[in-house]
């Protein structure tokens, strides 16, 4: 019993361990869309727009100008990264090789995607947990709503915006973020 005890502790006390030692998304390993380890560590020092995107939604226009806007600063530092999900009224119900498929036929997407995640409940991918906690941004903080939610990231891995699923992603307001992040 007392082995028991001591092993669920030490289940515990890792679990919670490795969700309060995140401190930057830099942090994170997660899935590319083909299912290779992506350890997001390799994008120190790089400015990122992390969104969570689906094929089917009333904003799925939107990767158009998350296309435009990463091929206009990816040369100085900006990394656009998709991770679909699901969570929305059923919007991204597509495995993620039809997803891949989608992106490139329908919007010639070349910035990196990643595997289907959930960005809410229960099973939210612990990256987004970090994206929405406190702790990671007060200000960017909070339950994400919808679909192509935008989290602009800093060159050390912490959130320094986010922007609702209805600010276009080559917005005046997520451009003028985007240049401040890359330090002009």
């Amino acid at each position: 019993m007392k082995t028991a005890l001591l092993f669920a502790a030490a289940i515990f006390l890792t679990v919670g361990n490795t969700m309060s030692a995140a401190n930057s998304v830099h942090d994170f390993k997660m899935k590319a869309i083909d299912g290779k380890e992506v350890n997001l560590a390799d994008y120190k020092g790089k400015v990122l727009l992390m969104v969570n995107v689906a094929s089917k939604c009333g904003y799925t226009g939107q990767y158009k100008a998350l296309e435009a806007v990463y091929r206009k600063y990816k040369d100085r530092g900006l990394v656009v990264m998709g991770f679909p999900a699901n969570n929305f009224l059923w919007q991204e119900p597509g495995s993620n090789e039809e997803i891949a498929t989608f992106c490139k036929r329908t919007y010639d997407v070349t910035f990196p995607m990643f595997s289907k995640i959930s960005v809410l409940g229960a099973d939210k991918a612990p990256l987004y947990d970090y994206l929405t906690s406190d702790a990671a941004n007060k200000k960017t903080s909070g339950m994400i709503k919808w679909n192509f939610t935008k989290f602009l990231i800093g060159p050390d891995g912490k959130p320094v915006a986010r922007f609702g699923p209805g600010t276009e992603p080559d917005a005046a307001e997520v451009t003028a973020a985007i240049e401040q992040a890359l330090g002009k």
